[in-house]
């Protein structure tokens, strides 16, 4: 069992100093029983612009971790959350995972770069899923979980509990909301989604809509398009449905293939052989 937080709020884009203290008034002040806060997307820095990029970014042994290591460890509780990350020269779209016990756990580059990550950050090149208190977890930014096969590879390394540290504006909400269900349900895992909410930089509208689905698809719950934090405990070992009935990873049929058959100049359908 795992009592997740998720903690919906706004940021500034390109404040460092400001979201950090809001992230750690949040972490000081969760509920005794919290074991894990998950923020959004690139919370420390808000997004950046080529023009601040190399000063709202940090390392990962950067003070704004360290800071947020001692909080945690102080609280006893875990937190995800995303930043403008530098490494060796490239910057990365980065979740960090801190927990009380190992500090910086796990870190995850954001490997999908939505429109307006091209020519700031670079692209991670690896997935990950990382065993903590005896729950496996993976990790997804955002732009992520709009292609089924992110979630899948980490629903093939065993991943439990999906985490989604989001930075979703308008018009996009229903999307997003619709995506973290399916990829739920696809791969028999807890999923949660943290979003912004509030403005950003270029009259952006971020829409909220933090929520917890099961591997059902279902949702748990949901926020709006306010502040607030909103906790709920699950068990990510309780999947006694899925593990009695049927299972998608083991009943995919991936050695079915497609041929093109060209009928005319203009026109083809697709056949399944």
């Amino acid at each position: 069992m795992i009592e997740i937080e998720l903690v919906q709020l706004e940021c500034k884009d390109g404040d460092p100093e400001y979201n950090l203290g809001k992230a750690c008034h949040a972490i000081m002040n969760c509920a005794a029983s919290t074991d894990l806060l998950v923020f959004p997307e690139t919370y420390l820095s808000g997004f950046p612009t080529n023009e601040n990029l190399k000063a709202i970014s940090q390392s990962l042994n950067g003070s704004h971790v360290q800071t947020l290591q001692t909080l945690c460890k102080e609280k006893n509780v875990a937190t995800a959350i995303g930043m403008a990350e530098e490494h060796e020269g490239k910057f990365y779209n980065t979740t960090v995972f801190i927990t009380p016990e190992d500090g910086l756990l796990a870190y995850y580059r954001k490997t999908h770069l939505w429109l307006t990550d091209h020519g700031i950050f670079d692209a991670g090149d690896r997935y990950s899923c990382i065993e903590w208190r005896g729950i496996k977890i993976g990790f997804l930014i955002c732009f992520d979980i709009e292609y089924p096969e992110s979630a899948r590879a980490l629903g093939e390394l065993g991943t439990e509990l999906l985490i989604v540290t989001n930075g979703n504006m308008d018009p996009y909400g229903l999307t997003h909301r619709t995506a973290i269900m399916a990829r739920a349900q696809e791969n028999h895992m807890f999923a949660v989604m943290t979003n912004r909410v509030g403005h950003g930089n270029d009259d952006l509208v971020f829409h909220g809509g933090s929520c917890m689905v099961n591997p059902m698809g279902h949702l748990l719950c949901e926020a709006g398009r306010e502040e607030c934090h909103i906790r709920m405990t699950i068990d990510p070992k309780h999947m006694t449905q899925f593990e009695t009935e049927f299972n998608y990873l083991k009943e995919r049929r991936m050695q079915i293939t497609g041929h093109k058959k060209q009928h005319h100049a203009k026109h083809s359908d697709w056949i399944i052989s």
